[in-house]
This record gives C-alpha cells, sequence and structure tokens, in this order.
C-alpha cells in the first residue's frame, strides 16, 4: 500500500562536512530508527569502513563519529512523497529537501547521490536550484547485491576520498 511519508530526522551535517551524501528516501528501517543507512543489510556503513580503513561503526554515536571524523554530511533528496515501504521505484508525489540551505551553512563541495534513483531526483529537484552537479555512485542497498558486491562498492566508493 503507497502511504504519504514525511522525511522525519534531520540531515546530518558539521558545518566544516566537505561531502553531501544523498539517498533518495529512507527505508522504513531508517525511518522507524531516525537515522541513515539502518537497515542492517544495507552495506553502506561496511562499505565506507573499507574505504577509510577502519573499524565498522556499530551504534549511533560511533557512525555520527565516523561522519565527523571524514566530513561526511547525509541527507535525502526527498522531503515527502508517497511511497510503498522502501520501495525507490515506487515514490511519488515529491517534494524535495532545502539542500541549498544546507549548503550555504556548511563547506560542502561535493554532492554524491546513491543509486539511480537519488540521482534522477537529485536533477529533476535540486540540481538547477544548487547548481551543482552530483557524483552518482552505486547504491549500497541489498537489492543491488545482484549487480555489485561489497568489493565492488569498495572499489567505487573509493572515489570519496578524492573530495576530501
Amino acid at each position: 500500500m503507497i502511504e504519504h511519508q514525511e522525511h522525519e530526522f534531520p540531515p546530518f551535517y558539521e558545518h566544516n562536512s566537505k561531502i553531501l551524501i544523498l539517498g533518495s528516501f529512507p527505508s522504513k528501517k531508517s525511518r522507524e530508527a531516525g537515522f541513515y543507512y539502518m537497515h542492517p543489510q544495507n552495506r553502506f556503513w561496511k562499505v565506507l569502513a573499507r574505504v577509510f580503513g577502519c573499524e565498522i561503526p556499530k551504534t549511533l554515536a560511533d557512525k555520527k563519529a565516523f561522519l565527523r571524523k571524514n566530513h561526511i554530511a547525509l541527507w535525502d533528496v526527498v522531503e515527502s512523497c508517497d511511497i510503498k515501504n522502501s520501495s525507490d521505484a515506487s515514490i511519488r508525489n515529491v517534494s524535495s529537501t532545502d539542500i541549498l540551505g544546507l549548503m550555504k551553512i556548511t563547506e560542502i563541495n561535493t554532492i554524491v547521490t546513491t543509486g539511480k534513483k537519488a540521482h534522477e531526483l537529485y536533477q529533476k529537484y535540486s540540481k538547477e536550484i544548487v547548481e551543482m552537479e552530483d557524483v552518482t555512485l552505486p547504491s549500497t542497498s541489498s537489492a543491488n547485491i545482484a549487480n555489485y558486491s561489497e568489493d565492488d562498492l569498495v572499489e567505487c566508493y573509493q572515489r570519496l576520498k578524492e573530495f576530501l
């Protein structure tokens, strides 16, 4: 069943964040937990830990400390939408987040979208306002496991280090 959902938690950032990683809209598990990439099968935290050569952050406090240390901000392109569970393909009636407003209060110089849907939504709703191209990396969702192994994702996400 498609339901209207609001993004219920704020972007994660520090004023000295350099990279903004944008998803499309939080998964149901992330919405329940109130933070980004919280589905246990999503490979986001494993991949970033390997890219930056550290332990996989386990707790929410560890994840936030990891992001701060590496100058990474997290948010989504979509502020509210109609969506079925966590299905990106079902997203309709989009209201976008204020990415430009976030950029004005941080040192973000690179926008990374995770997956095709986040890229499409960014291009449609935000690029013209923000006036910055995004760097598209593959989704770390377990739904993308047939296309990208964890090793493949690590290789792709190495690009993040170029932007720091």
